[in-house]
């Protein structure tokens, strides 16, 4: 046996266990080629995979610095892959680091140093990094990365407590995500001075005499307010927001909602795939009392069941849907959908335009380019190119009237629920119906080179149609406007060029 010092990489995935029970072998597939990116990046910074069980790594480098660089290509590489597939099938890591000193027999590293990296990564956001303190002062002057001191953290068996940072993870923006910064421990808990133990004996007897007489006078109370006559009432909000600025209710506190009388229907839940339709009507609507459902209008969402009241069930369901939308970096807020079997969502369905969303005309498809991508800055070009270009089918682009309002839906299996979801997302983005521009790698209209779109052309209520014109131009011509030339188009109002 060896001793050393040595930068050791854990790295796990997160969720593992339920994503094998949901599709075993697409998962162990996805793993396979996932482990490719890991090893890959992991011998291109000089590391070693000393051991490996399901779907744990474990690594070790010459250097803290490499291990870190490592970690984020890592993670900035799968998260690109990971936009392929619907937040449920995501698979992400979780990597701890630390250098430490460990003991080599037959290839493989034992010690603390294990175990520490080991239990940072425990420590870890789903798709993120956590370093110990020597770490972070060996690549803190090193590398342009930012951290979040997340202080000392008590771990699972390791005796004293582990100083641990956060990695802030870039964004595909350029911007750098903020960890949520874990409570670190306190001396106090560890334990208080002998001394406090008559006081805090006294104390627990005060509190549970003044805990008695207050249930005892409270159960008087309520047998009197049972006698007494039951008034109802009801909270309504009296301005609903603008449809383009939806009102958006915080994790902690789920904002007012007006009354619905709509009983849920499952096959109109919008934003979520057909598999999550699926397990909400195979788990929530059998589900007991007290039960709620939340989501956001991208896709996350979240359920629960059998609750102690329905408050808890509603602050639950918002909290779990707001944690995996914090988890996905995602800028929209998760929001109640449904109340028991009542749907109580504040925002109504999302806009949607006419049916078919789709029409093929080989005259005016052609190869999408996120270049030519319109109403869309370069920014957003830009995320569309890394995105959508190399996601798997199926896979889809709509975009709204207004400039930066898009929503793509990759890796579906059906262009009927790729085509629903853009569109209802979409939708409650921009407000008013949006139409889908892109199937998989081609525009499905005419999009110009030449020109840019400020628009949608409606043929309703446009100038360029008499009056009495205007309702059958709409039913029978929909088309383009191009410098106030006409052109054919397909299936609903088009946009405007100029």
């Amino acid at each position: 046996m060896k001793r050393k010092i040595a930068a050791i990489f854990a790295a796990d995935i997160a969720g593992y266990s339920r994503l094998v029970a949901e599709d075993e072998e697409e998962t162990l597939r996805r793993l396979a080629s996932y482990r490719e990116v890991t090893d890959d990046f992991i011998a291109k910074g000089g590391g070693r995979i000393f051991n490996t069980a399901g779907d744990a790594v474990l690594a070790e480098f010459p250097s803290a610095v490499e291990a870190v660089r490592c970690a984020i290509d890592i993670q900035e590489s799968l998260r690109t892959r990971n936009m392929a597939y619907p937040p449920s099938r995501q698979m992400s890591f979780r990597i701890g680091i630390t250098i430490g000193d460990v003991v080599e027999r037959d290839g493989d590293l034992l010690g603390e140093g294990v175990n520490i990296a080991a239990r940072l990564e425990g420590l870890a956001e789903i798709g993120g990094i956590c370093v110990s303190c020597a770490v972070h002062e060996q690549v803190a002057n090193k590398l342009s990365v930012q951290f979040a001191d997340i202080g000392a953290q008590d771990v699972k068996n390791i005796p004293t407590p582990v100083h641990a940072f956060m990695v802030a993870m870039r964004r595909e923006d350029g911007s750098y995500s903020t960890p949520q910064v874990k409570k670190p421990i306190k001396a106090s808990d560890h334990g208080a001075p002998n001394w406090m133990w008559p006081v805090a004996v006294t104390l627990v007897s005060l509190a549970a005499i003044g805990v008695g007489g207050f249930l005892y006078f409270t159960k008087l109370e309520n047998m009197a307010a049972k006698q007494a006559p039951q008034v109802a009432s009801s909270h309504v909000n009296s301005a609903p927001a603008p449809a383009s600025v939806p009102p958006v209710a915080t994790p902690s506190s789920p904002s007012p909602l007006s009354p619905s009388s709509e009983t849920l229907a499952i096959a109109a839940v919008p934003f979520v795939g057909e598999r999550i339709r699926a397990a909400l009507e195979k788990e929530y609507v059998p589900g007991t009392d007290f039960k709620a459902v939340a989501l956001n209008f991208g896709g996350l969402n979240a359920f629960v069941t059998g609750q102690a009241s329905e408050e808890v069930a509603k602050g639950m369901a918002v909290e779990q849907c707001q944690k995996r939308a914090d988890s996905a970096s995602s800028p929209r807020k998760c929001e109640l959908y449904a109340v028991g079997n009542k749907v109580v969502y504040a925002h109504g369905k999302p806009p949607l335009p006419p049916p078919p969303w789709i029409k093929h005309d080989q005259t005016t498809e052609r190869p999408f380019s996120s270049k030519e991508m319109p109403l869309t800055r370069d920014p957003g070009k830009a995320r569309i190119e890394n995105i959508y270009v190399p996601a798997r089918k199926t896979k889809i682009l709509a975009v709204g009237p207004g400039v930066g309002q898009y929503y793509m839906v990759v890796g579906v299996d059906t262009v009927e629920e790729a085509a629903r979801r853009s569109l209802e997302s979409c939708g409650a983005i921009a407000g008013v119906p949006c139409m889908i521009v892109a199937l998989n790698d081609t525009f499905i209209v005419p999009v110009p080179t030449t020109m840019r779109v400020t628009g949608f052309f409606k043929a309703a209520d446009t100038s360029l149609v008499a009056p009495e014109a205007r309702d059958d131009a709409a039913r029978k011509l929909p088309m383009l406007q191009v410098d106030g030339a006409r052109s054919p188009w397909a299936p609903q109002d088009g946009p405007v060029w100029d």
